[in-house]
């Protein structure tokens, strides 16, 4: 898709949803933006923004978005208070066992960034570069090289499993879990990574009996 089309804005009676249909990382991203409502800022000076909707942007980085765009465009726009937001869902996401559940079909590649507030699942393979931010747990059925944090907004009750788990930075909640002392030979295999005893432990996910 070509980066022009990357951000669409839609109208409604009610106001603008902006629709971001492309993987940019944030920085790229909010500088399109920006030359966008540049470009046509007296259409949209004082427009009413309804959301932003692009299921890439954490709620600290739509913030800022809505930020600028109320204050350099005086566009009317929802200013969310994150700690408010969160209070609501108890301080942490609770559907870990049974909960909302992302499914990703494909290699999530170097540079991209997947997040969603809930449980997420990929069909393929995560690359060394690709950072994958889920509430719940991370699943991944295939190879995991990249980043994870799992149980981001407070659960560490959730967990991190992959068919081959070497990820360059594992997190679950605020708990990082630590390199290994010198070398290690990787099991073949499934593993799952948990919190116990406030620490993160990764573990075969299939025991032989």
């Amino acid at each position: 898709m070509p980066q022009e089309n990357a951000i669409e804005f839609k109208g409604t009676n009610k106001g603008i949803f902006i629709q971001i249909n492309q993987e940019l990382e944030y920085e790229a991203l909010k500088e399109l933006l920006l030359q966008k409502l540049e470009k046509t800022k007296n259409f949209f000076t004082g427009a009413r923004i309804l959301d932003i909707q692009c299921e890439t942007l954490s709620n600290e980085e739509k913030q800022e978005l809505k930020e600028i765009m109320a204050k350099r465009y005086q566009m009317v726009v929802q200013l969310e208070s994150i700690t408010d937001k969160r209070s609501e869902v108890n301080e942490a996401f609770q559907g870990i066992n049974e909960g909302l559940t992302k499914f990703v079909h494909g290699t999530v590649r170097s540079g991209q960034r997947l997040f969603y507030e809930g449980n997420i699942i990929i069909l393929g393979d995560v690359n060394p570069g690709a950072e994958v931010i889920a509430y719940g747990n991370i699943v991944v059925m295939g190879s995991f090289r990249g980043i994870a944090h799992a149980g981001s907004n407070g659960n560490s009750e959730a967990c991190v499993a992959a068919f081959y788990l070497n990820p360059t930075q594992l997190r679950i909640a605020d708990i990082i879990a630590r390199s290994p002392d010198g070398d290690i030979e990787k099991p073949i295999g499934p593993e799952l990574a948990k919190v116990r005893e406030n620490m993160v432990y990764i573990e075969p996910y299939l025991m032989k009996k």
